[in-house]
C-alpha cells in the first residue's frame, strides 16, 4: 500500500541528495496602502507599511525540498550585490549547500518587487538579465556541478528562461548527469526542448506543453497526446507529467497514459503548486519509488498547498494526513 511506502520513508528519516541547478532569484514584496492619486499622475500613491523577502525560481522548488527532509546541493548564477547576498543567507539558514553558486559581475541577481496595496498588486518592477551567462561562468559551472553530481540521488534542471538554460550549457550539463548515470527532471521553459534531450522526466503544465508542442490549446485527451508525441520526438524522455492545476495531472510514456484527478475538494490558489509537485516527485523518485507512486504521492502534495493562499510547501507528515482523509 503506498500510504505504508510513505510512512516507512517517514519513521527511516530518508534524507535523499538532490542535486537543483536553476535560475536563482529574489521575491521582494512592500505592502501597503493607496488612498490617493499622485498629484503628478493618475496613479495611486502607496504608503509603505511592510515589506518582505522570499527566495523565488529555483529557491521556491528548494524550500520545498527541504520541507520534505532532502539535503539539497543548489547551482546556479547570482550577481555580486546585496541581493546575492541575502540569497544566499536565506540559503544558509535552511541547510541548503550553496558551493555550486557562482557569482557573476556581469550581471545582477535577479529580484521581482512586487507593490502590493492590501491584496491588490499594482505594479512588478523586474531587476535581471537574461543574456546567455558567459563561456567562462559556463566552464565554472560545470566544473562545480561535475564535482557535486556523484553524490546527487537525482537532478532537477529548474528553468525560468533567465539565461542559464542555453541549449549548449543545457546539453553540456545533461552530459554531466548521464555520464554519471543520474537521472534528471526538468521543470522547462520557453519553446524549444530540444535542449532538454536525455531527460528522465519533464514536468509542463498544459500551457507550457501547448507552446512547446505549437498547438493554440490543450482543450481534451487527444490534444494532450499528441502534444506529447512532438515533445517525445524532440526530447527521447522517458516521462511528461503534465499538471493541469485544479484538474490534478496526467503521467505520459511513449506506451501509456495515466490520469491523476486533484485530490483537494477545495481549490484556493494554485501559486507554488507545480515546484511542490516536482519537489514530491522527485523526493520520492530519490528514495526508490516509480514515477507512477512519486506523482500519486505528490498529487496529495499538491491538494495540501492550493488549499491555502499564496505560494506554500508540504512536509511527509501533512501527506499522510492527506492520503488519510
Amino acid at each position: 500500500m503506498l500510504k505504508d511506502k510513505v510512512l516507512s520513508i517517514r519513521d527511516s528519516k530518508a534524507t535523499p541528495t538532490i542535486l537543483v541547478i536553476g535560475d536563482l532569484m529574489v521575491d521582494h514584496y512592500i505592502w501597503g496602502e493607496a488612498t490617493r492619486l499622485s498629484p503628478e499622475a493618475p496613479v495611486p500613491v502607496v504608503n509603505v507599511k511592510n515589506e518582505s523577502t522570499t527566495l523565488g525560481g529555483a529557491g521556491n522548488l528548494t524550500q520545498n525540498l527541504v520541507a520534505l527532509g532532502a539535503k539539497v546541493v543548489l547551482a546556479g548564477i547570482i550577481g555580486d550585490d546585496a541581493a546575492g547576498i541575502q540569497l544566499k543567507d536565506i540559503l544558509h539558514a535552511e541547510n541548503v549547500v550553496t558551493d555550486c553558486i557562482i557569482t557573476d559581475n556581469n550581471r545582477p541577481t535577479t529580484v521581482k518587487t512586487r507593490v502590493l496595496a492590501g491584496s491588490h498588486q499594482l505594479v512588478r518592477i523586474d531587476r535581471e538579465v537574461t543574456d546567455q551567462v558567459d563561456i567562462v561562468i559556463e566552464d565554472d559551472l560545470i566544473e562545480k556541478v561535475s564535482k557535486n553530481i556523484d553524490a546527487a540521488d537525482i537532478v532537477i534542471f529548474s528553468d525560468y528562461n533567465k539565461g542559464l538554460f542555453s541549449p549548449v550549457l543545457t546539453q553540456r550539463l545533461m552530459k554531466v548527469a548521464n555520464e554519471k548515470q543520474k537521472k534528471v527532471i526538468v521543470d522547462p521553459k520557453g519553446m524549444n526542448y530540444g535542449k532538454y534531450k536525455g531527460a528522465y522526466l519533464i514536468k509542463p503544465n498544459r500551457k507550457e506543453l501547448a507552446e512547446a508542442a505549437k498547438l493554440e490549446k490543450i482543450k481534451n485527451v487527444d490534444d494532450l497526446q499528441e502534444a506529447a508525441k512532438v515533445i517525445f520526438t524532440q526530447t527521447q524522455t522517458d516521462y511528461l507529467v503534465v499538471t493541469l492545476s485544479e484538474e490534478g495531472m496526467v503521467i505520459l510514456s511513449e506506451l501509456a497514459y495515466k490520469s491523476l484527478p486533484v485530490k483537494a475538494t477545495q481549490v484556493f490558489d494554485v501559486t507554488g503548486a507545480g515546484d511542490t509537485v516536482l519537489a514530491a516527485i522527485a523526493y520520492f523518485m530519490a528514495v526508490g519509488f516509480s514515477v507512477e507512486e512519486a506523482c500519486e504521492v505528490s498529487n496529495h502534495a499538491a491538494a495540501i498547498v492550493i488549499r491555502q493562499v499564496g505560494s506554500a510547501s508540504a512536509t511527509i507528515d501533512e501527506i499522510l494526513n492527506d492520503m488519510t482523509e
